[in-house]
């Protein structure tokens, strides 16, 4: 009697607790559910409470945007870097937009090919359906570069070109330098001590700094000139190598123009100039009809496999439905806060990833009809069908999630989006299979629902 009443006690104080938990996971399912909401009740609800907004970011092919073609001038490079300066456009660009908050852009470098093909940036900016304003978003990031002073014969050979209708386009009184925007590290508003205006002081990296030594060294006496976007702002003269890594830019600025230049220069200043060359507003290609479309063939999926999970398992398929739909919501509320773009490749990871969450359902549970068909009781029949179940759900879903890590790193955008919505909807899925289904098996599990077996499994008797 005693031991009987110890394990009746322990069934009680286990049930009690799975109840609350199970109770706590509901109003996390309510709470973060108003979160998602969209539309007047989202409105409804950040009317009435101090919330902040966390909209969907919504991807170009769903919402369109602008596509932005720019033309790289590399003259002033060495073939062997045309590579690697692209490359340090295509980052500047990105930190650029993305300081923008511009959701999920797609920067890519394209190279017609052959020695003399052009290098070209191709922008895609979601949700950015003003060209003028994508246009000065990309534009805002200047080209800064030091220039020095030519010799008296090459002004001379360059001012009788220029007068027989050659080298237009070339500067007679300073000739570019290897010292550009990209060696800048940080920069800075300051003020003059002499005449107390503001100035730009620039740190330069390692690199930038051996580069400005030697610059400064050989130009002693001279002017080194400092060009932003192709024109001069500054021509101070040299009296001394400067070696330190740390040059200033005076020009007669305003504070707000000094600080302007500041907030632009480490934004990232681009290491060589880019001219654009095509504009074009993108429509987007599902339109709201097919997007609608989509998500009602993804609900219309998610109610079929809701109907058979409630009519094969009964009980338990209804708790299961109801980890689903908690599932569904965490999956959304952290879509909403990382935040990540929501692409018509996205939708795909996450419809996919709700079948796996299904999968692992159908497994625990035809574990429990095993153990019940063994004479378990209920309650061990559950904890013994969620342990048995586990090192299968797990070495599943570790294998898709590897596959959805390879597909991000090595992926393109769209790729990477499938990738990403994929791998998070795999780790709630996981959550919501062991975790909330579990606690709601067990948070049921008494001694009067042990007997109606109607109610859980369909033909565990058999």
């Amino acid at each position: 009697m005693a031991g009987g009443t110890g394990i009746a006690k322990r069934e009680r104080v286990s049930t009690s607790t799975a109840r609350m938990i199970a109770v706590g996971f509901l109003l996390l399912g309510v709470l973060l559910g108003l979160f998602d909401a969209p539309g007047h009740v989202e409105y409804l609800i950040k009317r009435s409470l101090p919330l902040p907004k966390f909209p969907f970011r919504l991807g170009l092919d769903i919402q369109g945007g602008t596509h932005l073609t720019y033309q790289a001038d590399l003259k002033n490079v060495s073939p062997d870097q045309y590579a690697s300066s692209m490359d340090a456009v295509r980052d500047v660009i990105e930190r650029r937009v993305n300081l923008f908050g511009v959701a999920e852009p797609l920067v890519a470098v394209e190279h017609a090919g052959g020695a003399g093909g052009e290098w070209r940036l191709i922008v895609e900016l979601a949700g950015i359906r003003d060209i003028g304003s994508a246009i000065r978003l990309i534009g805002e990031t200047p080209f800064l570069e030091f220039r020095e002073e030519r010799t008296p014969a090459e002004r001379t050979a360059i001012l009788d070109a220029q007068k027989r209708g050659e080298q237009k386009s070339e500067a007679p009184d300073f000739k570019p330098t290897e010292l550009t925007g990209k060696y800048i590290k940080h920069a800075d508003v300051d003020f003059s001590r002499n005449s107390f205006q503001p100035v730009v002081s620039l740190e330069l990296t390692d690199a930038g700094a051996k580069i400005f030594g030697d610059l400064t060294q050989k130009n002693v006496g001279k002017r080194l000139a400092i060009f932003l976007d192709g024109a001069p702002i500054s021509a101070p003269v040299v009296q001394e190598a400067i070696t330190g890594g740390r040059a200033q830019i005076t020009g007669n600025f305003t504070a707000a123009e000094a600080k302007q230049l500041v907030d632009r220069l480490n934004a990232g200043a681009l290491p060589v100039p880019i001219t654009l060359i095509a504009q074009q507003s993108v429509e987007a290609s599902l339109g709201s009809e097919s997007l609608a479309r989509s998500l009602y063939a993804g609900a219309m999926g998610f109610l079929a496999v809701a109907l058979f999970m409630m009519l094969w398992y009964r009980l338990p398929g209804i708790l299961a439905v109801a980890a689903l739909s908690l599932y569904g919501v965490i999956v959304l509320a952290i879509f909403k806060l990382i935040p990540v773009t929501v692409t018509v490749a996205g939708i795909a990871g996450f419809i996919l990833s709700i079948g796996m969450a299904v999968d692992a359902n159908i497994l625990i549970f035809e574990r429990m009809k095993e153990e019940l068909r063994r004479g378990r009781d209920l309650d061990s029949a559950i904890r013994e069908g969620f342990g048995r179940a586990w090192t299968s759900i797990r070495d599943s879903n570790i294998s898709s999630l590897i596959t959805s890590g390879i597909l991000y790193w090595l992926g393109t955008s769209v790729v990477r989006g499938f990738a990403l919505t994929l791998g998070i909807g795999i780790v709630v899925s996981m959550f919501s299979a062991i975790s909330v289904s579990r606690t709601f098996l067990l948070a049921v599990t008494t001694r009067r629902a042990e007997k109606v077996k109607f109610l859980f499994l369909s033909g565990f008797s058999r």
